[in-house]
């Protein structure tokens, strides 16, 4: 499964995400050069080799149709972006994760 994490988030996320599973392929949008791109022309480039595009930019649904994008977008909502109050939804994607299917929408609280 090849998850891509949005550049808003922390990178300290990725290895927490890859030890919940072997199978969890994880990459930055930094490390894909992709850094500064406007969310749908990354969300178009993202679904050519990713399963998930994970990120905490609750405008993102409200802004693009994730419906016609070919990957599954989740969304992390904590009371701030910063690794500590993130780390706690990482337990919760492992399920959502392994039963994404292309073109949804999940929030994790």
């Amino acid at each position: 499964m090849r998850i891509l994490l949005d550049e808003c988030l922390p990178k300290k996320l990725k290895h927490r995400i890859e030890e919940l599973d072997p199978d969890f392929i994880v990459s930055t949008v930094p490390e894909m050069d992709w850094a500064g791109a406007k969310d749908g022309t990354l969300l178009s480039k993202a679904q050519k080799d990713f399963d998930v595009f994970i990120t905490s930019d609750r405008n993102l649904s409200f802004q693009q149709s994730i419906e016609d994008v070919g990957i599954h977008v989740l969304l992390l909502v904590a009371s701030t972006n910063i690794y500590e109050d993130l780390l706690p939804l990482v337990a919760k994607l492992e399920p959502v994760i392994k039963n994404c299917e292309k073109g949804q929408f999940s929030r994790i609280k």
